[in-house]
């Protein structure tokens, strides 16, 4: 038989991964994007490539129109001169106009496609995150994965714009600006400058592949920050349950304190890189001007020419610190990627088979067969469980805590899978269906039903969006709701509150019957679902139990026997094996282990009664 897979590795091990290459980020990307759609997709691409072909051929350009001017306002008449050269500097400005509002214009027209990119990735790594197994949401803070996510799918913006729109330009126009020097004032002019550019993207490199510890060390503690605040801010009842409320802001307090200092470290070595590259650049910049010099006093420059050697060397230090700052924010966005690519290398511990069907024309029979199992760090589980429900029956499972009843039903919704053995439904192995299709033949009432921060009416059809008002209604009226809804306030649009707090634990456990009826499942699943409720709640929320079980296969784990005394067959589980089967009637005369536990709970009012 099919077992589980075994363990891989996770994606926050201690050990961090090397971060991916501009080029394997490149390529995933590209990979995950796939053909963006849309209206004018493609034309917004190429239109926002040449705005940004023109804008830097203009920028290299541009100084020698200037230059032409000061040289003939230096040389001419003044008058004459001054025409030349205000026509010349006019021109000029409108050179330097489109050199600057290129780039704008391409950002706008190219943001849609950005947007729609990260839109894209944004949704496939949040579903993906969904379709992961139960393994491997436990063991995760919910915080944190959000925070992964959200940080890669904000780089996802700059490394668009920086490898679509600023590599290859920037490029082409540090080679322009050194011909133009080449051409128009002597190589020196074009050696001083790649010099300066050389020298620039070494230590540019070097120093930024030194900082991106630092930066990796600033995600993870932001990671740890964000973890901690989002796991107790879900669990504020129990924080001021106990009184925790400083504790609490202490623990916080020091995670943002470790972070703040991994932030320190990380922007004082950009400070430091920010230093040795203001360094190069005005050594570059004084070398330039002091050869322009030279080579205008012994008079084969003007003065209008130094002018634009100073221009050419300004514009081509634009692109150089667009270099610089893309290079290093290309390695730092790859960190802040590199766990969003490894949540997409997660596989399911679960997954559907490649030739998994839905599951056929369910009547609701469950059979477990022969099934073992065990979770993952512990020795003892389900062992050799087998048992049948026909379809329309009702099972219940009872046993000491710790005895295997909620594994049981996360082999039944195939959370896990058998290490032996089979789940079947109307015979079908439920690993040779669809796990869509398996699931929505189940409807599972929880002992504690979560609800989304929303209205009731949202919550209620969470069952099945598509539903009508009317059959809503009718769901409500089934798990004896609607007059609780129609009596409030804001009716159906009340808001019920994170998790559900605005509501008692009885209308929850309703709101959660509802839900379930609405979806109306071939099996309904109820998991300790009355256990937390007072006696005469626990009476209301058992009548509309009745109500949604009618008709269909019901599966009961229960903790208060008096619940499923009516249950058509009750097994009773210790260590993870079936130890009696049968009827109440049956049990309790057998007086084993189901009738020492009817006993002591048929004590229990006794003994509180005596008490007080």
């Amino acid at each position: 038989m099919r077992g589980e897979r075994p363990a891989k590795p996770k994606p926050d091990a201690e050990a961090a991964p090397p971060a991916p290459s501009p080029l394997q980020i490149a390529r995933r990307l590209f990979g995950l994007i796939g053909g963006l759609r849309g209206r004018g997709v493609q034309a917004r691409l190429w239109i926002s490539l040449a705005l940004t072909i023109v804008a830097k051929v203009v920028a290299v350009f541009a100084p020698l129109v200037l230059a032409d001017g000061v040289n003939a306002l230096a040389a001419g008449d003044a008058r004459g001169a001054l025409d030349v050269f205000v026509s010349l500097a006019m021109f000029w400005a409108a050179l330097r106009f489109v050199s600057v509002a290129g780039p704008q214009l391409r950002d706008a027209l190219f943001q849609p496609v950005s947007e729609q990119a990260q839109r894209r990735v944004g949704a496939a790594v949040f579903g993906h995150v969904h379709s992961l197994s139960v393994r491997f949401h436990q063991s995760k803070r919910t915080g944190a994965v959000y925070r992964t996510i959200e940080r890669g799918v904000r780089a996802i913006d700059f490394l668009l714009r920086f490898l679509a729109f600023n590599i290859a330009p920037t490029a082409i126009e540090l080679v322009l600006a050194a011909g133009v020097l080449a051409w128009r004032y002597g190589p020196m002019f074009a050696v001083i400058a790649a010099l300066t550019v050389v020298l620039y993207a070494w230590l540019t490199f070097g120093i930024t592949e030194w900082r991106l510890r630092f930066r990796r060390e600033m995600n993870e503690r932001d990671t740890e920050a964000a973890g901690r605040a989002v796991d107790s801010l879900i669990n504020f009842e129990t924080v001021k349950s106990f009184s925790a409320e400083a504790r609490e802001t202490e623990r916080f307090d020091k995670a943002l304190a470790d972070y703040a200092r991994a932030a320190v470290r990380s922007n004082t070595s950009l400070a430091a890189l920010n230093i040795v590259q203001s360094v190069i650049m005005t050594v570059g910049l004084a070398a330039m001007v002091i050869g322009a010099g030279y080579v205008t006093a012994a008079g084969r420059m003007g003065p209008g020419d130094i002018t634009a050697v100073i221009l050419i060397m300004m514009n081509l230090y634009a692109p150089l610190n667009i270099l610089g700052f893309a290079y290093r924010e290309i390695k730092q966005s790859s960190i802040d990627m590199e766990k969003m690519f490894a949540l997409l290398d997660e596989e399911p511990d679960v997954a559907d088979a490649p030739d998994a069907k839905p599951l056929d024309a369910p009547r609701g029979e469950v059979v477990f067969d022969d099934v073992s199992f065990a979770h993952e760090g512990r020795d003892r589980g389900l062992s050799h469980v087998s048992f049948r429900a026909p379809a329309g029956s009702t099972l219940a499972i009872v046993g000491p805590s710790g005895a295997g009843k909620s594994t049981v039903l996360k082999l039944l919704f195939r959370f896990y899978d058998p290490a032996r053995g089979a789940v079947r439904i109307d015979a079908q192995d439920i690993r040779a269906v669809t796990q869509a299709s398996l699931r929505d033949a189940l409807g599972l009432v929880p002992q504690d039903v979560v609800l989304f921060n929303d209205t009731i009416r949202y919550n209620i059809a969470y069952g099945r969006l598509e539903a009508t008002q009317a059959e809503i209604e009718e769901a409500a009226r089934r798990a004896k709701l609607l007059d609780f809804i129609e009596g409030l306030p804001d009716g159906w649009e009340t808001r019920v509150g994170e998790r559900g707090l605005k509501l008692s634990g009885g209308e929850k456990q309703r709101v959660g019957i509802a839900r379930v009826v609405l979806r109306d499942p071939k099996i309904l699943v109820l998991d300790e679902a009355t256990s937390s409720l007072d006696s005469v709640t626990e009476a209301e929320v058992q009548a509309a139990f009745e109500e949604a079980a009618r008709g269909r296969t019901t599966v009961i784990v229960a903790h208060r026997l008096s619940t499923i005394a009516h249950a058509d067959q009750i097994i009773v589980l210790s260590d993870g094996a079936v130890v009696e089967r049968g009827r109440h009637g049956e049990l309790v005369a057998r007086n084993g282990v189901y009738a020492d536990m009817w006993r002591m709970q048929a004590e229990e009012p006794a003994s509180i009664a005596a008490a007080e």
